[in-house]
């Protein structure tokens, strides 16, 4: 699976360390809330409020250099709304990915 990266954060700051911390800063304290969100969605199988979740969250996804998990969300959100959780697993797991690589920053 790909790995999350500060490719585009670095590219979008330059040089700019300030505005890079900045940008880690609300990532590190947006990320968990959202992840939150999303599972308290899921365990009510609220799958309609789920997949705006999802919407936010390919934000992130894309912020992290995750191309291929972004398309991964993109049909997750569009299971979402059909009510369906195929794709569950393999978003969960770029959840996951993601926040142990945020919790390292």
């Amino acid at each position: 699976m790909e790995q999350p990266n500060l490719t585009y954060i670095d590219e979008l700051s330059g040089d700019n360390l300030e505005f890079k911390t900045k940008l880690i800063g609300i990532l590190k304290k947006e990320l968990p809330n959202e992840i939150k969100g999303y599972s308290e969605e899921m365990a009510t199988t609220n799958f309609s409020e789920a997949a705006q979740s999802v919407h936010k969250l390919k934000h992130k996804i894309s912020i992290l250099g995750l191309e291929k998990s972004y398309y991964i969300a993109e049909e997750y959100e569009i299971n979402l709304k059909n009510n369906s959780t195929n794709l569950n697993a393999d978003f969960e797991n770029i959840l996951k990915i993601m926040q142990e690589f945020v919790n390292r920053l």
